[in-house]
């Protein structure tokens, strides 16, 4: 029940909150040539859209522009996406499905490149999950992939044509440029924006950069003192040893290391969380003629849970913002262990097993958190298929940024 409410609880906020994504100042270019100035849903994107969000005023009604309707648009100081008409090659660099070809195999799509620079000679990105690809085009030639592809040859190694150097040495002259400036180029934005630059300067050409500061991921370290609520219930091979035992409070301290994506306005982080956690409970039963009638069990429960996974952030305004956690949890059990206060009963050695946890937030001033977190059943003997001992925890963690 508890699980339920707080995943009705997220879907609520997560829909309500969504609308709180800023409108930013933009502009886009219809099919007509007609610029229109407007407000721009920014979405931060990490791969390249397909339309946009757009208010002609800020108390407008929302609307909708696709790839089909206009051939550009902008967000004020954050990014330009343009139209164009490419050949593109979608071979994958996963290793699994790399290709056996050398030569690239292009498809042609209608897609919004993110303009990097402009000059002479203009270069371009485009972001597709794990798919990324560079284009460019000058005043004597089209917009182009630059073709970067993996390939693996019949004795299973992975071979790299990097047929880009070449185009970039053909398309890109300049009496200051060495061979050795292509032949050790990689396929790498922040090499490329270089080349392009130094080739427009070259030529006496202004660049106009068109992509906003790079951001970098962002780093945070976080302290997490909390109070657990926990319950174990034993189930194993022999009745005797069974046990539902009460649900007991206890305390535990974690460090948390938050790694801000650089995208997506961001909402998007990497959590891993080294947390100290104690449990001690006791629990007497009715063994009927056995053990003189009632059997003391104890639990001693140390560990160390190294929960790692995803969480997302949702802006209620510039100081405060709401978040969502989904991890998945490690714990390194010591000195535990599930005993009975008789000798004819050996003790079992806690053995945990992995488990994955959900959790809703609240942050204040980047600084200052409350988190409450749920997690599925952990087992703790992991005496499958005779056996199990289900642990199952529901925490409120405080949470303090140190830097």
């Amino acid at each position: 029940m508890k699980t339920k409410l707080l995943s009705i609880l997220i879907t609520v906020l997560t829909t309500y909150c969504y609308s709180q994504i800023a409108y930013e100042p933009g502009y886009f270019i219809d099919n007509n040539n007609e610029k229109t100035d407007c407000l721009i849903k920014n979405m931060d994107w990490k791969n390249n859209p397909t339309e946009i969000e757009y208010k002609l005023a800020e108390e407008g009604e929302s609307q909708k522009a696709t790839i089909h309707s206009i051939k550009e648009f902008g967000v004020t100081n954050m990014s330009q996406y343009a139209r164009f008409t490419v050949n593109i090659d979608r071979s994958s660099e996963t290793l699994s499905k790399i290709s056996h070809y050398k030569s690239p195999s292009f498809k042609e799509e209608v897609l919004f490149l993110k303009t990097i620079l402009v000059g002479k000679a203009n270069f371009y990105e485009y972001n597709d999950g794990n798919l990324k690809r560079f284009f460019y085009n000058t005043d004597h030639s089209n917009t182009q992939q630059l073709v970067f592809k993996s390939y693996i040859i019949d004795n299973n190694s992975v071979k790299k044509n990097n047929a880009f150097r070449e185009q970039l040495w053909n398309d890109l002259k300049c009496p200051d440029f060495e061979i050795t400036d292509f032949s050790k180029l990689n396929y790498d934005k922040k090499e490329l924006t270089r080349l392009f630059t130094a080739y427009n300067e070259c030529h006496n050409e202004t660049v106009k950069y068109l992509e906003g500061k790079q951001k970098k991921i962002q780093f945070n370290l976080n302290i997490r003192p909390r109070y657990v609520n926990s319950s174990l219930n034993i189930s194993t091979y022999s009745e005797l040893r069974n046990v539902d035992f009460d649900n007991k409070s206890s305390f535990g301290l974690g460090i948390e290391a938050e790694f801000i994506l650089p995208f997506n306005k961001n909402k998007w982080a990497i959590i891993v969380e080294p947390t100290f956690q104690h449990l001690k409970n006791k629990k007497t039963t009715d063994t009927g003629y056995y053990f003189g009638g009632e059997l003391t069990t104890n639990a001693d429960y140390n560990s160390l849970e190294i929960p790692l996974g995803a969480r997302y952030y949702i802006y209620l305004s510039k100081d405060s913002k709401i978040f969502i956690n989904a991890i998945f949890i490690l714990d390194y059990a010591f000195d535990s262990s599930i005993s009975y206060e008789d000798d004819k009963l050996d003790s079992m050695e806690i053995k945990p097993t992995p488990n994955f946890g959900i959790g809703l937030g609240y942050k204040y001033n980047d600084k200052f958190s409350i988190e409450v977190r749920q997690q599925t059943n952990r087992d703790l003997l992991n005496l499958n298929p005779v056996g199990s001992a289900n642990y199952k925890s529901l925490s409120v963690i405080l949470g303090y940024t140190l830097f």
